[in-house]
Formats: C-alpha cells, structure tokens, sequence
C-alpha cells in the first residue's frame, strides 16, 4: 500500500504540502442523485414547489459549497476556483442527475470542490422537495473525472 499523504511520520494528521508542485490546469465532475417519486420530479423541474424554484437554489448552494471546501473538509487545500457550475438532469421518472464541475489553475485538483458541490446541491434538493415528498434519497455521489495539463 503507498504511503499516505494526510499524515507525518509520527503518525499526526497534517495537510500535504503542495508547493513543490508546478500549477497546473485543473478541472474535476462529480455527481449526486436525488430519488424521489416521480410527482416530486415533475414538480422540481417546473418549480411548483411549495419552497419555490428548487433548481436555481441548489445551483447556488452547490456553487456556494464548492467555494467553501476547505471551510468543510479540514485537511483540503483552500483554492481560487475559475469555475464552479451545476447541472441538472432527469435521468429516470424518479431520479435526478446532479452533475458539478470544479476548475482551477493550481498545485492541487479539485475533485473535493466538485464533490462538494455536486452533494449540497443534492441536498438542497432533498430540503427544498420534503414538505411533499418524505421517501427521498441521496445516492451515487461520485467522482466521474478528474484531469490536469499545462495552462
């Protein structure tokens, strides 16, 4: 097994120093799904919610958490994001595809932002749909891709 990079020799937990590293371009997907009755579905996507328009709200608040990683997830590198954008995608009557994107030019990825941000909006969801629907489910949160190249 490699050696783990969170931690020091004497086994303490530490954030990994990167700035040996060159600065790279830098972009990462990941995506959440949200199950909910097909009714619920139907309703989040033309905003006839009680709450309101659901999707641009989880669109922020998925902006937002990707924004505030390093705020959430202790050993995270904070990072000046040129990007953070969600998307969102009826995949089945009941299922809807949370898809985020997280970019940036610097020594670290930004898979964590991406997941991040791709689970909050999820969750958002979840808040914004509950008053009419209490059988919900967050699922497949995930990393699709992660890549980096000169800038």
């Amino acid at each position: 097994m490699n050696e783990l990079s969170h931690y020091d020799a004497d086994g303490t937990a530490r954030m990994v120093d990167v700035s040996d590293k060159p600065p790279l371009a830098r972009e990462a997907v990941a995506e959440a799904c949200l199950l909910a009755a097909e009714d619920t579905i139907d309703r989040i996507l033309d905003g006839s919610l009680p709450k309101g328009e659901a999707l641009p709200v989880a669109r922020i608040a998925g902006i937002q958490a990707a924004k505030r990683c390093a705020e959430l997830i202790p050993l995270c590198h904070p990072l000046p994001l040129n990007h953070a954008g969600v998307e969102f995608e009826r995949t089945e009557p009941g299922r809807l595809r949370v898809r985020a994107t997280a970019r940036t030019i610097d020594r670290t990825g930004v898979e964590m932002e991406a997941l991040c941000a791709a689970s909050i909006a999820a969750l958002t969801l979840w808040d914004m749909v509950k008053a009419v629907d209490t059988d919900l489910t967050v699922t497949d949160v995930r990393l699709i891709s992660k890549t980096k190249q000169e800038p």
